[in-house]
């Protein structure tokens, strides 16, 4: 692992300056934008009086740099703040069991798009110069043409209405081992064709060009001369190594799985963290806003340094000092 612990030491290095950069540009834009969450919640008819009051009590009135070093302070304790629209409450309280949700059918969604992509992109490159190539692309990039907003009603139209086999929306959960688990009904079938079906093709398409790239090398030749066996020269020396650029795409779509879909959230009801964000902006949740995205940038870093190590245990020139992953 000689190679690759100066990336990993690098971005343990910058991390904190990065965390500090992203928290100060998003509580600069939330402090100095337009709108006040106190009107807002108090609607047309607020009372000036009781608008300074909760802004003094809330510190709102203090000076920015005073405002941004008490909710530092208050993050690196454990708090995150506490919630305009839900009018006072923890946000901790709110946005994990809402990522939660979030995280479980994009999870799901995930494994999808990648248990038929990656093998898609293979059988594509291999099927090079044939009518299959072209066809397999081209069923993918048919959905992925389609917008999701088109793409949920009609399979609520054939699904639930004319068909009547799924439920049109709702999010039920289960208690499995002290965890509330929503992906074992049925109402998820839907969300997870909206959200799997159009990204498939990207995942597709990448990985036929890299496989092609692979074909070209000197060591798949030298395997086939020797005579081992299709299936073998595709598992061992096309697969791996047309995998690792891969590894870079799974890191930074796990981080995706926190942002969650705003459409698929709304026209299916489920009660997940991209609805929920997307009404703190409207509503100016302060603090709801700073802990998504400091959640956020924190995931965006472990995912780089779990790409970086991920390189290093699939690369062996990695792990022999040959270089780190380039992006």
């Amino acid at each position: 692992m000689q190679g690759i612990l100066p990336f990993v030491v690098r971005r343990l290095v910058w991390a904190p300056f990065v965390l500090l950069a992203v928290s100060l540009a998003t509580f600069a834009l939330g402090r100095f934008g337009p709108g006040d969450p106190v009107e807002t919640l108090q609607g047309h008819y607020h009372n000036p009086e009781v608008v300074e009051r909760i802004r003094h009590e809330r510190g709102l009135d203090d000076p920015f740099f005073v405002q941004y070093g008490n909710y530092m302070w208050d993050v690196l304790h454990g708090d995150l703040g506490t919630s305009f629209t839900y009018l006072g409450v923890p946000v901790e309280d709110i946005i994990f069991d809402k990522m939660w949700v979030t995280i479980q059918y994009n999870l799901v969604a995930l494994v999808i798009i990648f248990a038929i992509g990656i093998p898609a992109g293979i059988w594509a490159a291999l099927r090079q110069g044939t009518w299959q190539d072209p066809l397999t692309i081209s069923v993918f990039l048919f959905f992925r043409s389609v917008p999701v907003l088109v793409t949920i009603p009609i399979l609520q139209f054939i699904f639930a209405i004319k068909l009547g086999w799924l439920p049109s929306s709702g999010w039920v959960e289960r208690d499995i081992l002290g965890l509330k688990i929503g992906i074992f009904d049925k109402r998820i079938i839907m969300p997870i064709l909206a959200l799997s079906l159009p990204g498939i093709a990207a995942v597709a398409r990448l990985m036929r060009a890299q496989t092609l790239e692979v074909l070209d090398e000197d060591y798949v030749r030298t395997a086939r001369a020797k005579g081992l066996r299709e299936v073998v020269v595709v598992s061992r020396h096309v697969a791996r190594n047309a995998l690792l650029p891969m590894t870079t795409i799974v890191g930074f779509a796990l981080v995706g799985l926190l942002g969650g879909s705003l459409f698929v959230e709304t026209l299916f009801g489920i009660p997940g963290i991209g609805q929920f964000i997307w009404r703190a902006v409207f509503n100016y949740d302060y603090d709801v806003i700073m802990a998504v995205t400091l959640i956020t940038a924190t995931a965006f870093i472990v995912a780089n340094l779990v790409t970086d190590i991920a390189y290093g245990l699939i690369d062996p020139r990695v792990r022999l000092g040959g270089g780190g992953p380039r992006y």
